[in-house]
């Protein structure tokens, strides 16, 4: 089975990050996605993240009626920061018989070489990157493990959602139902 892996803070998890995994796993050849809630990301501030089980059960509410996303925690056992590569080098001895790929954005392809030990990542993993605005000129585009495609992409960022929960602005539409009832019902964010 081939599964991809959508790593991301999810705080909160919206429709952008479900378009993105959803088309990865409809429109590719991956069997499913599983997104991976990442306690702590070493190039991002720790500050602005809600409670790690908060939004690992935001991103359950998400997903719970689609059987081609799974969510992971994986990363809530392992030492924080959390690397990528030690990630997967414990699926890989967890699951011997998957096969894992990574999927990211442009912009993390343009960073990737920042990420620790890179080069395994690019020598073992097919990486699937979706297109983003202005981040086409990567050094590793050409790379054989980079698998471009065009998904469509939203204009919404969690820290857009998060300013309007502080403003007590509307994120309707911009999160699924469940989450949208969830961050209002416990006053996450505020």
């Amino acid at each position: 089975m081939k599964t991809g892996l959508f790593f991301g803070s999810f705080n909160p998890i919206h429709l952008g990050h479900l378009v993105i995994a959803e088309y990865m796993a409809t429109r590719t050849d991956l069997d499913e996605v599983w997104l991976v809630v990442s306690p702590q990301n070493p190039l991002k501030k720790k500050k602005s993240l809600a409670n790690n089980f908060d939004r690992l059960h935001l991103v359950r509410l998400a997903t719970e009626d689609n059987p081609k996303l799974k969510v992971s925690d994986i990363e809530f056992k392992l030492p924080i920061p959390s690397y990528t590569v030690d990630t997967l080098t414990f699926l890989r001895e967890k699951h011997p018989n998957r096969e894992f790929a990574l999927i990211m954005g442009g912009d993390n392809l343009c960073s990737l070489p920042k990420w620790k030990n890179y080069e395994i990542l690019l020598r073992d993993y097919p990486i699937y990157v979706y297109n983003r605005p202005n981040y086409g000129d990567c050094p590793l585009k050409e790379h054989p493990a980079i698998h471009f495609f065009d998904a469509p992409l939203m204009d919404i960022s969690a820290t857009f959602i998060r300013e309007s929960i502080k403003k007590r602005l509307s994120i309707r539409y911009l999160v699924p139902p469940k989450v949208y009832a969830e961050i209002l019902q416990s006053g996450m964010y505020r």
